[in-house]
């Protein structure tokens, strides 16, 4: 019911567009963060984190087929629109109110950019010059010890990929950390973590080797800095737009 409700909402909140408005220029920067948790937790599974989903549409561009007030997206939003498969989603006034903020900063972020990426010339560059397959994985092809990326796009807003090749330490998130223990013996394994409980912990080694230990065999063991390097000054600007924006395209679904 909740994803039916979720279709529901892509669907009618994309015939709308949103001019800047008075009270929206008075948006906080919290409000506009909070506005941005509501749409990966209410929109995102329908629209996608860039807002891109829909054939035509790009709610991260603000490209929509007609121009409505904020105050009139904010009330379709909350009441739905009667007489079409539109709901009403009772979302408070505020939160609603957040999200369309949320999305014309995303909108006027992005009429900024001067360097459009090329999905092709990106596939390249991540299959050669940047090695990515060494260490990640796409539809089946390269390896395991990084997170696989076959639905990266899918998961993460262009904006976060592009922080993620820049200063890959910013932000981990908590299924991509790396893990180090050390045997009493003195042995020292590193990979990524997949799972840990109160007397074991599983981690995928740099061998791609699914390793077992049991935490009161171990001398000590803990989180390590993430191994992905920054590509700040490996790659060229045109380059990491084209990087990004393969990367961006990656939309399988239930990818491991």
């Amino acid at each position: 019911m909740e994803l039916a409700i979720r279709t529901l909402f892509a669907f009618c909140i994309l015939n709308f567009a949103f001019p800047m408005s008075a009270h929206g220029q008075h948006e906080t920067a919290f409000d506009i963060e909070d506005g941005g948790r509501a749409f990966r937790n209410s929109c995102a599974n329908c629209h996608g984190p860039d807002g891109n989903e829909i054939p035509g549409i790009d709610l991260g561009r603000g490209q929509f087929r007609r121009p409505m007030t904020d105050e009139d997206l904010v009330r379709i939003i909350r009441s739905g629109i009667p007489g079409t498969p539109m709901p009403a989603t009772n979302m408070p006034q505020e939160q609603a109110a957040r999200i369309v903020a949320y999305l014309r900063s995303v909108a006027a972020s992005k009429r900024t950019a001067s360097v459009t990426g090329d999905v092709a010339r990106g596939k390249a560059l991540f299959d050669g010059k940047g090695s990515c397959t060494s260490c990640h994985r796409v539809n089946g092809i390269g390896s395991r010890v990084g997170p696989d990326l076959s639905g990266v796009g899918q998961q993460r807003r262009a904006s976060e990929i592009e922080q993620s090749l820049l200063d890959p330490a910013a932000e981990v998130l908590p299924t991509n950390r790396f893990y180090r223990v050390v045997s009493k013996d003195g042995s020292t394994t590193t990979g990524r973590l997949l799972n840990q409980d109160t007397f074991s912990v599983q981690i995928m080694d740099t061998k791609e080797q699914l390793r077992s230990f049991v935490k009161a065999d171990l001398r000590e063991h803990g989180f390590v800095p993430s191994p992905m390097p920054s590509f700040k000054d490996k790659l060229t600007q045109q380059e990491m737009a084209d990087v990004v924006s393969y990367l961006a395209s990656l939309k399988a679904r239930g990818a491991r």
